[in-house]
């Protein structure tokens, strides 16, 4: 009796898995270089395939400029940066109009460091609003009008925002309004004992050559699938119940919240962190966005759209506990899975 030795069908990679195996040999690239910021980075790639910016919070020297670089040069993509102080005017941000000499003389229009794919605003609260105001419509409108014309950004486009949480002194902080327009937070913290010896250990060596290894076309690409992966109706309900639990938490179980959030999240929150999801599920190789992949996001996309009281504050309450309260309080949907592979 023979035994059937037929080899099973090859089935080619599916767009998910080319995804996220590309996307993960740029994390490895930057993980060459940066050590002990794997969440963090994770959530850059995030934003970049879902067209939203991040707003970093954390003290100097933790290689926020390193980070923004080193993922630029993984990518093919340019870099830029712009040291935010007190005395900056908004054309030192998008660009204005020179004179140019010589016998024909006439205007040339010199574009400002934000045209650029990868920007890093440092110390965006040092500058005046009219500065904050002018980055913020580039990242909302993708554009900026020089002189009566328009110049978009190169895409992708993604603005990293730092903020000093330790000095307040000259400081301009961020309107809620103006917050809300970024999709992320990320607080940044000292890194491991471990992960700082081998900081320490790596920059005796000198610097690592960063390959890229993915070109702005592809990553573009996959920024168009991640819009492509499926998002069940419950898995959306999820994530707007968690945004509702931040504004009525009474109603989800948590009077003893009520006192302590001033303002729960924006619409922006629910949609951000759908969105968000759509591009951590194909970074994990997926078509469709488990509840899990919202839970792990939703600290970072909600917590910078949370006002807390005074109370709250008095208490040295943060938006993270609040959250982490949300999380624990409303239950995550069954079954989603189940529901795609039967449709």
């Amino acid at each position: 009796m023979s035994s059937d030795t037929t080899p099973a069908a090859y089935r080619p990679p599916s767009p998910a898995d080319e995804a996220r195996r590309a996307l993960h040999d740029v994390l490895l690239e930057v993980k060459r270089t940066i050590v002990g910021q794997d969440a963090m980075l994770e959530r850059l790639l995030v934003a970049v395939l879902t067209g939203g910016h991040v707003l970093l919070e954390g003290v100097p020297g933790l290689a926020k400029t390193l980070t923004v670089r080193t993922l630029a040069d993984a990518v093919g993509g340019t870099f830029g940066r712009i040291q935010f102080t007190p005395d900056l005017v908004p054309s030192d941000v998008v660009g204005t109009r020179v004179l140019r000499g010589g016998p024909d003389g006439g205007f040339d229009v010199e574009l400002g460091p934000v045209f650029c794919n990868f920007l890093l605003a440092d110390e965006i609260n040092r500058a005046p609003a009219k500065v904050q105001s002018a980055l913020l419509e580039v990242m909302q409108e993708r554009q900026a009008t020089i002189a009566g014309t328009t110049y978009r950004v190169p895409r992708p486009f993604l603005v990293l925002a730092t903020q000093n949480p330790v000095e307040s002194e000259g400081t301009y902080p961020l309107p809620e309004a103006q917050t809300d327009r970024f999709l992320m937070k990320l607080v940044v913290g000292y890194p491991e004992v471990h992960d700082e010896t081998d900081v320490v250990t790596r920059s005796l060596a000198g610097a690592v050559a960063i390959r890229e290894r993915l070109d702005l076309a592809r990553l573009e690409a996959f920024a168009a699938l991640a819009r492509e992966v499926h998002v069940d109706r419950q898995v959306v309900a999820y994530a707007v119940a968690l945004a509702d639990a931040t504004r009525r938490p009474a109603q989800h179980g948590l009077a003893d919240l009520a006192p302590m959030v001033q303002l729960g999240a924006s619409p922006r929150g629910p949609i951000g962190l759908v969105h968000a999801a759509r591009s951590l599920a194909l970074l994990r190789g997926r078509g469709h966005v488990r509840p899990e992949d919202v839970a792990d996001l939703a600290p970072d996309v909600l917590r910078h759209r949370l006002l807390l009281s005074y109370e709250a504050l008095a208490q040295g309450r943060t938006a993270d506990d609040v959250l982490e309260r949300v999380l624990d309080a409303v239950p995550r949907p069954q079954g989603s899975d189940l529901h795609l592979a039967a449709a």
